[in-house]
């Protein structure tokens, strides 16, 4: 054999092996399924998180028309994202397919009341309460279907939604933490009202569902059956012209308008494959952030979404990855960020490490924190965004006597598996093997957080 044919078998050999290693059609496929499958999940996440709680309202045997209502602060059974554990939390799903719905706030007497109305995609729509149009009075808001062409009656506050589908999440705070005052915020929570503008001349009782201590599972689920749920709510929505490419891309999945989806067994194990991709990248994304003092872990954990009032619309673009970041750690968004509340963020120790469920670590929350109602820390699942689950204790608030204050007026927060010695009353659970994160809340928050006059230190891990 010549040198040439040597070499040009060796080519042909070579040329044989790559081809041999490059995927099939088949394998080509299913990579550009799963890609597909995970932009998906970015786009529609606001949509499945809002699903995963109208399907735990309705597992609560609630209906369009009722309210569901906390008799005393949230613990771990109530699963949603990054909820308070120290206010009273009144709230409802409303549909606006068949018209506008009413909603009927009442003054905030005697307790404090308010919170904001979201539509489907989780964007706030508007205020309610003492920073709404409303001022605090009470008054009747009229949410108003994207299709409406109706006249708005001139005693209500017009809100009009883009999507039929939509909630309402309001805090009800009490003068102070005594029986008789949460009693008060309690029958307050119970006055609002929700029902169709058509019926506003006789309207429905509004049914008032107390689900204190009860397990309420509306934390989006990272399987495939995240895509049966983003089905549910595409086909119910109206489609923005924003969102007609991700449209053309989710018929790939087998997800399209008024279409049943029925993906085969191969399709379902991509799915899983792909939500559990994105549900890493939320998970990464959701700890990152700038510092609000110089070289503190503690960060503003949105930075866009105040700016967009939360619809992340941008002149060039909409920011969906930031979007589906912030529907993973939370929801209920005001649209105006730190005037009613306001809250940072902490997934690690001053060595930059993510805090671990086993280990022991101390806060110190110095006096006088400038928050005018109260401030609390509380603990988060860093894989769910929700209270760790069979948690003893998910929070410690300003409103707590019983905890344990230094001498100076400061205070010092523990979290860990099990409370070091004596100071069980200033203890906060985390879960053993579980990456855990904190936010810390000021309602009412003062001029020096604004000003950065105030400082919080970082968490520090106890050796």
């Amino acid at each position: 054999m010549t040198g040439r044919s040597v070499v040009s078998l060796a080519l042909a050999l070579t040329a044989s092996a790559a081809i041999a290693q490059e995927p099939d059609s088949a394998e080509l496929a299913r990579r550009a399924l799963e890609r597909r499958a995970v932009e998906a999940a970015v786009w529609g996440m606001p949509l499945v998180s809002f699903d995963a709680m109208r399907q735990a309202f309705f597992h609560a045997g609630a209906k369009y028309g009722d309210v569901l209502y906390l008799t005393r602060p949230a613990d771990w059974k109530f699963q949603t994202t990054t909820p308070n554990a120290s206010s009273l939390y009144v709230y409802l799903n409303f549909n606006l397919k068949d018209g506008p719905v009413v909603l009927d706030f009442p003054a905030a007497i005697d307790a404090g009341l308010f919170g904001s109305l979201s539509d489907a995609w989780q964007a706030p729509l508007a205020e309610v309460g003492p920073e709404g149009d409303d001022k605090g009075n009470g008054g009747r808001y009229l949410l108003i279907p994207p299709d409406f062409k109706g006249e708005v009656p001139k005693d209500h506050y017009p809100v009009r939604s883009p999507t039929y589908n939509g909630y309402g999440l309001f805090r009800a705070i009490p003068a102070t933490s005594s029986d008789e005052d949460v009693a008060k915020a309690v029958a307050l929570s119970r006055k609002v009202r929700v029902y169709p503008l058509a019926r506003a001349a006789d309207p429905p009782a509004t049914r008032a569902i107390d689900i204190t201590g009860k397990l309420f599972e509306g934390i989006t689920r990272y399987d495939e059956t995240f895509y049966d749920s983003l089905t549910r709510m595409v086909s119910e929505e109206p489609v923005q012209v924003r969102d007609f490419v991700a449209m053309a891309q989710l018929r790939t999945l087998g997800i399209e308008k008024g279409k049943p989806f029925k993906p085969d067994r191969g399709k379902r194990e991509v799915l899983r494959k792909a939500i559990a991709e994105a549900h890493a990248g939320f998970v990464q994304r959701a700890a990152a952030g700038n510092p609000w003092w110089p070289k503190s872990k503690w960060i503003l954990p949105a930075s866009l979404g105040p700016r967009t009032f939360f619809n992340y619309l941008l002149p060039d673009r909409l920011e969906i990855d930031e979007r589906a970041m912030t529907f993973f750690l939370g929801y209920g968004a005001p649209r105006r960020l730190g005037r009613a509340t306001f809250y940072l963020a902490s997934f690690r120790d001053p060595g930059g490490e993510p805090f671990r469920g086993e280990r022991t670590y101390r806060l110190r929350v110095p006096a006088n924190v400038p928050a005018k109602q109260f401030w609390a820390v509380t603990v988060y699942d860093m894989a769910t965004a929700g209270f760790i689950r069979e948690s003893p204790r998910v929070s410690l608030d300003s409103y707590d006597h019983k905890a344990q204050r230094n001498g100076d007026g400061s205070l010092d927060v523990y979290f860990g598996p099990k409370p070091p010695p004596g100071k069980e009353a200033n203890w906060i659970y985390t879960a053993p093997g579980k990456p855990w994160f904190t936010f810390f809340r000021m309602y009412g928050p003062g001029t020096a957080v604004f000003e950065k006059s105030w400082k919080l230190g970082d968490i520090e891990e106890m050796k």
